[in-house]
C-alpha cells in the first residue's frame, strides 16, 4: 500500500478540551469529538510527515499496540475523517499552500 500523507483542512473549526478535540465540519456541519489516539493522529496531521510515520513515532511509542493493528486502525479513521473533510488525504506530501491549516485551538 503506498504512504499516506495527511493534513488538517482549512474547512473545519476546532478546539481542544480536556485533551480531545471538538470539531465541526463546514462540508456538512457534523460535530466530531476525536478521543485521545484521533486527537493525537488529528494534531500530527502536518502534510509533510506519512501516516505510517505518524503510527510508528507516536501512536506505537505512546500506546501499547501491535503497529500493523495500528496502522489499520490510523488508515480507517483518516478515511472517515476525509470523507467529512476533516482530513485532507494524499498518495504524496501536501504543502502548505494546498491546504489552510488551522491552529490546534480556535477561540
Amino acid at each position: 500500500m503506498p504512504q499516506l500523507y495527511i493534513a488538517r483542512s482549512g474547512q473545519i473549526s476546532a478546539r481542544e478540551l480536556d485533551g480531545e478535540m471538538m470539531i465541526m465540519s463546514a462540508r456538512d456541519s457534523q460535530l466530531f469529538n476525536l478521543n485521545e489516539l484521533g486527537t493525537l493522529i488529528w494534531q500530527a496531521a502536518d502534510g509533510a510527515t506519512s501516516l505510517e510515520d505518524i503510527v510508528n513515532e507516536k501512536v506505537c511509542t505512546q500506546y501499547d499496540v501491535e503497529r500493523s493493528e495500528a496502522l489499520e486502525d490510523a488508515e480507517a479513521f483518516v478515511r472517515e475523517m476525509a470523507e467529512h473533510g476533516i482530513l485532507l488525504v494524499s498518495d504524496q506530501p501536501i504543502r502548505a499552500a494546498n491546504h489552510n491549516q488551522p491552529p490546534a485551538e480556535r477561540p
